[in-house]
């Protein structure tokens, strides 16, 4: 208590960063770093920076708020995130190390019960998640009185801490949303995990008051649009709604029409029909899109008649030029046509054009990060594998994002890999948007310049 007594005595020596000190600040955030990965801590409210503070020689930070308006914001300190939840007169300090970010992660001074309630709510979670996936296979009765049980295990500590500490009706509100949307996402995710679990084709039957919960439910809560676990929650919901929508209605859908046009067409109709909220609406028609685009790869007939819909339910939407760009280099990828022709950079450091390299050839692109050791390691052994066996028809061409020359050229010598087999992205996003590397695992398969299929996996497709 001394050292914490302490820390809070410097920091409020402290002025803000890139804000002007009042002499008043409505609220007070500041905090040290032990191991930190990156120059600055960024505190955000909903989508939007609110400020930055760039660590000083001591690792430390501090944040004066003025005009504060109460409610969840996060920090981030690349590449981590974590929730703060903040309100007018609050004095908080965090200490935290990187190595093991969330759990060493402890909040005190002036706000500390709410902040720290919510931390260890999120530990529990996140040490439950794997014995709640071990009870999916219990039957529909027994999994919801475990989820009940859990659920009324937080409730009761909620209620031990609303006893001791005055909270606001807005930390309140976060707090049992916190509680309930959590363990209401496992019920809406359970008739699908637990016909994978025992085996079955279809979704089983479930008693009547199994989604009772639902009665209750509130999709316009601006307040918490932000909040993971809410935003989580209404993507399961959505997409079970949709599922047995489908189920009921579709005729003649085959088994897997979970990826298929018209089941995203149902998740688009039914949040245009439920939701009026417009930050939580344009994210979730965001995450239709993007889940659709990326993961089902379908024709681009069914990719236009999507699209076509989606502008159509949600034409305002603030993510339209990011899904119209994707939908855009989607297009630009489907088979028979050329590759793209960007630029990249080879070991000599001089441009060349992605067409010209693949031309006349059978040709797999895949892709790699410096900052991935990781997976640098597993792919090239992956693609070494490859290399020697049936697939020695193609030349394995590696594409590099995100690396600076000198360690990219240093990388590829220490794996032994064929320097005239090497690249690397002049513009990381651009190229990154171009190809859709939305994963490193993604491989693009091109026979004499023209794609055969822009999204292959390298472990799976071969």
């Amino acid at each position: 208590m001394h050292k914490n007594l302490l820390y809070i005595i410097l920091f409020t020596a402290f002025i803000s960063c890139n804000t002007k000190k009042k002499k008043s600040p409505t609220a007070f955030f500041a905090g040290e770093i032990v191991n930190p990965t990156s120059d600055y801590v960024v505190l955000h409210k909903d989508d939007k920076i609110i400020d930055s503070c760039k660590l000083d020689k001591n690792n430390r930070f501090a944040f004066n708020l003025n005009s504060i308006v109460e409610g969840l914001y996060h920090f981030d300190h690349n590449p981590e995130l974590q929730y703060v939840y903040l309100k007018q007169g609050d004095s908080l300090m965090i200490r935290l190390n990187t190595s093991d970010f969330d759990e060493s992660l402890v909040f005190s001074g002036i706000g500390e019960e709410t902040n720290n309630f919510l931390l260890e709510m999120f530990l529990a979670y996140e040490e439950e998640s794997p014995i709640i996936n071990s009870y999916y296979i219990l039957n529909p009765k027994k999994f919801s009185s475990k989820i009940d049980s859990l659920r009324q295990i937080k409730l009761n500590l909620l209620q031990e801490l609303k006893t001791e500490v005055k909270l606001s009706d807005k930390s309140l509100e976060i707090i049992n949303a916190n509680i309930d949307y959590n363990y209401y996402a496992f019920l809406e995710k359970y008739p699908f995990k637990h016909k994978q679990r025992i085996g079955k084709k279809e979704v089983e039957k479930l008693p009547e008051n199994f989604y009772d919960y639902r009665k209750n439910l509130d999709f316009n809560k601006k307040s918490l649009t932000y909040f993971r676990p809410y935003y989580n929650f209404m993507k399961y919901h959505f997409g079970n709604l949709s599922y047995m929508s489908c189920a009921n209605i579709c005729e003649n859908h085959p088994e897997s029409f979970t990826k298929q046009l018209h089941y995203n067409k149902h998740k688009l109709k039914l949040i245009d029909s439920l939701v009026i909220e417009k930050g939580l609406r344009d994210n979730l028609f965001r995450f239709v899109a993007m889940d659709y685009l990326l993961n089902t790869h379908d024709n681009d007939v069914n990719n236009n008649l999507f699209i076509k819909e989606f502008h159509n339910l949600s034409e305002n939407n603030k993510h339209i030029s990011e899904i119209n760009s994707l939908y855009k280099s989607i297009q630009n990828l489907q088979p028979k046509l050329k590759i793209p022709n960007l630029t990249v950079y080879n070991t000599e450091d001089k441009k060349v054009y992605l067409q010209d390299i693949c031309k006349d050839k059978n040709v797999i692109l895949y892709f790699w990060s410096g900052t991935r050791k990781k997976h640098f390691n597993n792919i090239t052994k992956r693609v070494k594998s490859l290399e020697s066996k049936k697939n020695s028809e193609y030349v394995f061409y590696g594409i590099n994002l995100n690396t600076d020359s000198k360690r990219w050229l240093s990388m590829i010598d220490n794996k032994d890999l064929d320097r005239k087999n090497q690249y690397r992205a002049i513009n990381d996003k651009v190229l990154s948007d171009a190809l859709i590397v939305d994963k490193l695992n993604k491989v693009i398969v091109i026979k004499d310049g023209v794609i055969i299929d822009a999204f292959s996996n390298v472990y799976k497709s071969f």
